[in-house]
């Protein structure tokens, strides 16, 4: 697994050409080599992609507005070409399909068509889970109903290792539960703060990291993107190096790859 930066941590900083491009030269020092594009500003695919090579990072995953994709999947996977992305995410399942699963399978008879569309062109869709996905109807979770619903070759995981914990799951359950289909995966931490459950850098927390690490070899995991979605005051580059300095201490592993 080669590690990468979800630039969604940084996306305040990443609004305008300028301070995207030194957004990624910062990415780059802390010895990153590969980004997931979400929430930055909307520069077009060449130029977010001339960025990127600027610096010597390469674009592996992106979080997509999920109305794009399904309406108008040829520019989404002419875009990520551009980028050289080989992965479209979805970040969240919208909410108008949320709270049953009635929702759900309309989800999937929605979304069905553009995943057949992206893995035509030899990329592939990936889902991105919150805590939601946990939800039981009918005794099936929402995340099991998506594993069941697409098949394995249109509609990748990018699991979320603080979500699933903050939804009552085991990261490492899951894992290997979807091995094969978790190419990417979210690394971020689960402390607790008076009480309150927040996102933390990798291994400053009480997840299981161990667990988390030698599920995601067996799962065959292939990137895994550092997030911090709030980074609660605190300089967002500076969690990333804490996160990086980490994982790498902690796997014994250079350049960010286990």
């Amino acid at each position: 697994m080669t590690i990468g930066a979800q630039m969604y941590t940084l996306r305040e900083l990443c609004q305008t050409p300028e301070s995207f491009d030194g957004a990624l030269r910062r990415v780059a020092a802390i010895g990153y080599r590969a980004v997931q594009i979400s929430g930055c500003g909307d520069f077009g695919a060449e130029a977010i992609r001339a960025a990127a090579d600027r610096h010597g990072l390469s674009i592996i995953l992106t979080h997509t507005a999920p109305q794009k994709i399904k309406d108008d999947a040829e520019a989404v996977i002419q875009a990520h070409k551009t980028m050289g992305a080989g992965y479209v995410g979805i970040g969240m399942m919208p909410g108008e399909y949320h709270g049953g699963a009635e929702g759900v399978s309309r989800f999937i008879q929605d979304f069905t068509p553009a995943a057949e569309r992206i893995a035509a062109a030899g990329l592939k869709l990936m889902y991105h889970n919150h805590s939601f996905e946990f939800e039981r109807y009918g005794g099936h979770s929402v995340l099991d109903r998506l594993a069941e619903g697409f098949a394995p070759s249109l509609l990748g995981f990018t699991l979320d290792t603080y979500w699933i914990a903050h939804g009552g799951g085991d990261p490492a359950f899951w894992l290997e539960k979807l091995s094969g289909r978790v190419d990417t995966v979210h690394l971020k931490d689960m402390k607790i703060i008076r009480g309150e459950q927040r996102m933390g850098e990798v291994l400053e927390g009480n997840l299981n990291w161990e667990a988390i690490f030698k599920a995601a070899g067996r799962a065959g995991v292939k990137w895994g993107f550092v997030e911090q979605d709030d980074c609660y005051g605190g300089d967002p580059f500076a969690c990333l190096e804490t996160s990086y300095r980490n994982i790498a201490a902690f796997t014994g592993a250079a350049a960010g790859s286990l």
